[in-house]
């Protein structure tokens, strides 16, 4: 099949018709990330320091928060031996203080929220409303130029303004990425593809702060929006998630109300007894967006450890054993999307048919080749660039075994009344970061897919 053909189709029908979407609704997490690309002779250093015994226990199993520097470190190399990303919380001070010490090499825009806002608004054009916990004059800072909006009070009256124009100076939420390339080395391990351990470090992302002019005027926001993304579940945890949840339940209320399809972009969740609510909540979302250690984790409160085992045994991910667990969680939530994102593939499980949901898939891989490659896309016609960037030969195994299993063709198949779609990504050798490639895939697949209806 002539895959570069249908990226360069499907790129040129989202571009000309994106703009059609209308206005993207997102929430709840935006922060700064403070990004530190390791250095195999530092790391060890560090381990010996804080005592290599120790640390060595948590590279086996990640903690469920980070609650000392032994944690942290053994919780980055866990990351680096799977060559797999998570994200924790930190609990305590002198962890932080070690971070802060540590240090950054670069400051960027950081969670789903604010990596969404400015690819939707500051790239593709497309307006955005996004909920900012903490609107720092650094914060603001980051945002790109475009039609990015924020909700703010003005004599009781709910205003819409660019970030930069918000004023005052609220508190910075930081959090810390350890970023690594594929074949680094510290001690006996080898990351066998690039990727990130994030660190978060800051009270508001991490209890899922939600502003009061967001919360009192949700309704009025959300009449003026076409799609919703919500995200920034994953740091909540047993003791603080039921009155977050009671929220979001009632802004679900109110987009369902208004025929809003409403995307979930999933993220590593520790804590089991979020997860389960989670899952309890699916039902109202019309799409999730995960990759193979989030469905795994998923899979593990649904029952299915032995399916959450294979999801994680092999390279590439078993496209088989995927499409058993997104099936699974579509029979069980009745949610009307799911997508699925691994290094060297993406799949679609939806229960309606057509073209353009592989054709969207296949815009938000070259949005995110364009990512990995550039750094920063600046523009929508940089995307494109990402034409030159090869298709995985290895994602031939996969298709095949799509092919065997369900008879897929031209990467559709349909199976006992849902549409699979199949897409094989373009993989950028020496990406100059992977930081927000998950959101940029997810973002993009979803808004492309309204923009191809």
């Amino acid at each position: 099949m002539d895959w570069d053909a249908l990226y360069s189709s499907a790129f040129e029908a989202v571009k000309s018709r994106i703009m059609r979407v209308g206005r993207v609704l997102l929430a709840y997490n935006t922060n700064i990330d403070a990004i530190k690309y390791l250095d195999g002779r530092d790391l060890e250093e560090r381990v010996n320091k804080a005592g290599k015994d120790e640390v060595l226990r948590y590279s086996d199993e990640l903690p469920g928060r980070i609650e000392s520097v032994p944690q942290l470190l053994g919780s980055i190399l866990w990351s680096i031996k799977r060559g797999k990303a998570a994200e924790l919380f930190i609990e305590d001070c002198p962890t932080r203080f070690h971070m802060k010490r540590w240090g950054w090499d670069e400051l960027r825009m950081g969670g789903q929220v604010g990596i969404m806002a400015n690819l939707l608004g500051g790239v593709y054009g497309v307006p955005v409303i996004a909920h900012v916990p903490q609107l720092s004059r650094l914060q603001a800072g980051l945002f790109k130029d475009g039609p990015i909006y924020v909700p703010k009070l003005e004599d009781g009256t709910v205003k819409l303004i660019h970030p930069r124009n918000f004023g005052g100076d609220e508190e910075s939420c930081i959090h810390f990425i350890y970023e690594f390339p594929r074949g680094f080395r510290v001690f006996d391990f080898e990351a066998p593809r690039e990727n990130r351990f994030i660190g978060a470090a800051d009270d508001y992302n991490t209890t899922l702060f939600i502003r009061d002019e967001f919360r009192e005027n949700f309704e009025k926001i959300a009449e003026s929006s076409s799609l919703a993304i919500i995200s920034g579940l994953q740091a909540l945890t047993k003791e603080n998630y039921r009155e977050p949840f009671e929220i979001i339940g009632g802004h679900l209320k109110a987009l369902n109300e208004l025929e809003i399809p409403v995307h979930l972009e999933f993220a590593f969740t520790p804590d089991e007894t979020v997860r389960k609510a989670i899952l309890d909540l699916l039902g109202k979302f019309w799409s999730v967006g995960l990759n193979e250690v989030e469905l795994a984790s998923i899979m593990e409160v649904m029952g299915e450890k032995g399916l959450a085992e294979k999801l994680l045994a092999n390279d590439p991910v078993d496209p088989i054993a995927v499409t058993e667990a997104m099936f699974k969680l579509a029979e069980k939530t009745r949610v009307r999307r799911i997508h699925f994102h691994t290094y060297g593939y993406y799949l679609a499980l939806t229960d309606y048919k057509g073209e353009f949901v592989r054709d969207a898939l296949l815009f938000a891989a070259l949005a995110a080749a364009a990512k990995a490659k550039l750094g920063d896309v600046r523009s929508i016609d940089d995307v494109v660039k990402a034409m030159d960037v090869p298709v995985n030969e290895k994602a031939e195994s996969v298709e095949a075994a799509l092919v065997r299993e369900y008879g897929m063709r031209n990467g559709i198949a349909e199976l006992d009344g849902y549409q699979l779609a199949f897409i094989p990504t373009k993989i950028v050798a020496k990406p100059k970061s992977t930081v927000g490639i998950g959101d940029t895939i997810s973002s993009s697949a979803f808004v492309g897919e309204f923009a191809l209806r």
